[in-house]
């Protein structure tokens, strides 16, 4: 099979999500106490998490879904009865600030990436959650000069595995489903959103097994740099 471009996720695809989050929350943390909320460490992480139950129960299949902005607001909302712009936005700058900062990719990325553009190859991130914040990430990784298109499902108004995250890009790039793979860590929306339109689909980071139907990959791959020998 001939492929003409590679789609790639961005969270716990391209880097480790979990230590990243924690040391997100941790910042926010921090950053509430100096604000004066009287809060251990467990109590805000309950608060946090049911601020997003909340944001999520609500906006469910949105790109805001993801926004902890809206969850520090929410929070603050839940703990105090009113809101405050200026605490919301120190926390969720704190989030992301360290957050990003604790990134690293994975090995083999920027490897993969500039092998597949040397071969001709167009390279996508197509990815939930707000474009300010993924473009944040994409500039600290350093991996912009090695990507032809950036996709967010803010552009979209729909989140994988909504079809339009993957028609879109593959409009935009000229190719059919059948010239694209679709590499993700999460089956929900990479894999079956990719196989549902007939892209190859492509597991990492992601142990999973016994999938079938349209949850099961066409292959399952346990390094990055496992990439190549799919496409090329």
């Amino acid at each position: 099979m001939t492929y003409e471009a590679v789609f790639f996720d961005l969270d716990d695809t391209l880097y480790s999500y979990p230590e990243c989050n924690e040391a997100g929350k941790q910042a926010a943390w921090e950053e509430a106490v100096e604000l004066g909320y009287d809060s251990s460490r467990e109590d805000f992480e309950d608060l946090y998490m049911e601020a997003r139950r909340e944001v999520k129960r609500e906006l469910a299949g949105t790109a805001s879904a993801h926004e902890r902005f809206l969850y520090f607001k929410r929070a603050i909302q839940i703990q105090t009865g009113t809101h405050s712009a200026r605490h919301a936005l120190a926390l969720g700058e704190a989030y992301w600030d360290a957050y990003v900062d604790e990134m690293e990719l994975f090995d083999g990325v920027i490897e993969t990436l500039e092998t597949l553009q040397d071969a001709g190859l167009d390279v996508a991130i197509v990815t939930n959650l707000t474009t300010r914040i993924q473009m944040k990430k994409i500039e600290h990784l350093g991996i912009e000069e090695h990507l032809d298109l950036v996709l967010t499902s803010e552009e979209t108004g729909r989140e994988k595995p909504s079809s339009v995250m993957f028609t879109l890009p593959m409009a935009q790039l000229n190719v059919r489903p059948s010239e694209v793979a679709m590499v993700g860590d999460s089956v929900s929306a990479d894999v079956e959103g990719g196989n549902a339109l007939g892209l190859t689909t492509v597991l990492f980071n992601n142990d999973a097994d016994g999938l079938e139907g349209r949850e099961r990959p066409d292959h399952q791959i346990q390094e990055f740099a496992n990439v190549r020998e799919v496409v090329l």
